[in-house]
């Protein structure tokens, strides 16, 4: 049952970063020059309000040096990257188990 919405979730994450990914790449070519998104960026510019709201949640309720250390570091990298990652994480948690006692064994 998990291993269905492991899979599910991870192939539409992927899907995702593949479709931010054309974004930079579509990006870089107008602009003759390498683009790249970060995931702060994306968010930013996809939601502003959710992603003012957790910076203020965070830093008022953990410690700005939470966001400054951890968050931002995250938020810098690239936002297909990022998703790729997590697509990869899920499709792995999600894989079919193999047979313990092989194709032709008794059990």
């Amino acid at each position: 049952m998990f291993s269905f919405i492991f899979r599910f979730l991870g192939f539409i994450i992927l899907a995702l970063a593949l479709v931010l990914a054309v974004l930079d790449i579509t990006r870089s070519i107008t602009a003759s020059s390498l683009v790249i998104t970060s995931l702060g960026d994306a968010w930013a510019g996809f939601n502003p309000l959710s992603f003012a709201a957790a910076k203020d949640a965070v830093t008022s309720a953990v410690n700005p040096v939470v966001w400054d250390g951890g968050f931002a570091v995250l938020l810098a990298l690239p936002s297909w990257l990022v998703f790729w990652l997590l697509a990869m994480v899920l499709l792995w948690l999600g894989q079919k188990r193999s047979n313990r006692f092989g194709r032709f064994a008794s059990r």
